[in-house]
């Protein structure tokens, strides 16, 4: 069940401290989680306009359009909130891979309670 739309105000959402909410990447064909960054307002407001995603990098103090220097871009299919308006679901198309290390995902080491492994090498 859906509802009529309704204007969006990226201001209504639930920003932590900083500014920020968390953005989860999910690859919009297969399901596949590919990463979790930051986004502020205008990062959200910039994805929106362009289809590129862009993320707000905390380290760098500075937008990130991802993919803009490896040209593993993602371009966003759809965009939706969690329930308390506080976490973004980005559902992309990725080219490339999603992680800085060359993995397809960020989320290539599996934990138990006794070990950790690596479960996907670089591509």
């Amino acid at each position: 069940m859906s509802t009529a739309p309704s204007p969006f105000d990226p201001q209504s959402l639930r920003y932590n401290d900083a500014g920020l909410l968390p953005a989860i990447a999910q690859d919009a064909e297969t399901g596949e989680v590919l990463m979790l960054a930051w986004m502020n307002a205008a990062s959200l407001e910039q994805t929106l306009a362009s289809g590129n995603v862009t993320y707000w990098s905390r380290s760098r103090q500075q937008f990130w359009v991802k993919g803009e220097t490896s040209g593993h871009r993602q371009t966003l299919v759809e965009m939706r909130l969690d329930c308390d308006r506080d976490c973004l679901l980005m559902l992309v198309r990725q080219v490339g891979p999603a992680c800085h290390t060359g993995r397809r995902s960020c989320f290539y080491t599996e934990v138990t309670a006794d070990q950790e492994r690596v479960i996907a090498e670089p591509m």
